[in-house]
């Protein structure tokens, strides 16, 4: 058995929405996938909440994951996560209990500060910069609310009170690990697009985690990239259009979709360097391939779960690789 069956593998799906498919189709793609990823043995399918932006469909993320646990009969799905100062902790509370109530025991809840979108984009909904200065005191008291112990007298989340759905801390930076290794809680570092501090926030985060209610020693999810296929030249052609998508989400012009061969020439700059170094930890090839690469990586960033996030430009190339990746890992088909 390899190394990373030894480790749950889990899946954080963008919703993305691939050249020529609508929206529609990206969530139809969204429930097959993980109608997939429960049948082939994947832990929990996670989904992020993005704003404005038109390659990824999770922006209403609790709806989201409402319609694909009616689909579904297993797997544990979640948010990875909920950018909490978007919102008030009550209505989180209110919208996670609801899910854990409709859907016991499969619901997880991880949380960000950032605003998953752009500064116009905050406007838009109305969040001011310094929501994120409160990012400690509104977990606190969210955990209240999903707990049963308020920390607003005479305020209670309805669905919610005392449903004590899991919560996780995402971070990219110093402050999530340091954060969650106070409250006890569970840590997933975004090292699919942020990789920079890996290494030394899980190991802030193991050095000073204390044990809480929820979770007695450390867990660290790490998350990662994958383009798995049947051959190395599918695998490479992916990835050439994965970093594509990339340039088109960094390097918008007035609002403008790249073409293919504007987004070309900046992979062919200096500029490719801010695509490639964001996909720094990204496992691209045949299966066995791809797993070396998981084994290195979750040796590497000292994992308990590897969060891994299959690229493609459409949902078949998706789920091929989700599919080539279970088999390779020997997960245990549901």
């Amino acid at each position: 058995m390899n190394a990373v069956a030894n480790h749950e593998l889990s899946v954080l799906d963008l919703a993305f929405v691939g050249p020529g498919e609508s929206v529609a189709q990206s969530l139809q793609g969204s429930v097959a996938l993980a109608q997939l990823a429960e049948r082939l043995g994947y832990r929990r399918v996670w989904y992020a909440e993005h704003h404005n932006i038109e390659s990824i469909a999770s922006s209403a993320t609790a709806v989201l994951i409402a319609h694909v646990a009616a689909h579904t009969k297993r797997i544990r799905l979640g948010a990875g996560g909920i950018m909490l100062p978007n919102h008030s902790p009550l209505v989180i509370a209110e919208q996670f209990g609801t899910l854990a109530t409709l859907h016991p025991g499969r619901i997880d809840l991880g949380l960000g500060r950032a605003p998953g979108s752009d500064q116009n984009t905050m406007r838009a909904m109305r969040r001011s910069p310094q929501s994120a200065d409160t990012f400690p005191d509104d977990v606190l008291e969210l955990d209240g609310y999903l707990s049963g112990e308020t920390r607003i007298p005479g305020v209670h989340a309805t669905p919610g009170r005392g449903t004590n759905v899991p919560l996780y801390i995402l971070g990219s930076s110093l402050f999530g690990a340091q954060l969650a290794a106070m409250l006890g809680l569970p840590y997933a570092f975004a090292s699919h697009f942020a990789p920079a501090e890996l290494l030394e926030a899980v190991e802030r985060y193991r050095d000073g985690f204390q044990p809480s209610e929820q979770l007695e020693e450390p867990y660290v999810i790490a998350g990662v990239n994958v383009i798995a296929a049947d051959d190395d030249e599918t695998a490479q052609r992916q990835l050439h259009l994965t970093r594509r998508a990339r340039v088109r989400s960094l390097f918008r012009r007035g609002g403008q979709r790249l073409t293919d061969e504007e987004a070309d020439e900046v992979l062919d700059s200096p500029q490719a360097m801010y695509v490639d170094q964001m996909m720094t930890y990204t496992a691209v090839g045949t299966p066995d391939v791809a797993t070396a690469y998981l084994d290195d990586f979750a040796a590497l960033a000292g994992a308990d779960e590897l969060m891994v996030i299959h690229h493609g430009d459409s949902i078949e190339h998706r789920l091929r690789s989700l599919e080539l990746l279970a088999k390779a890992a020997d997960l245990t088909p549901v």
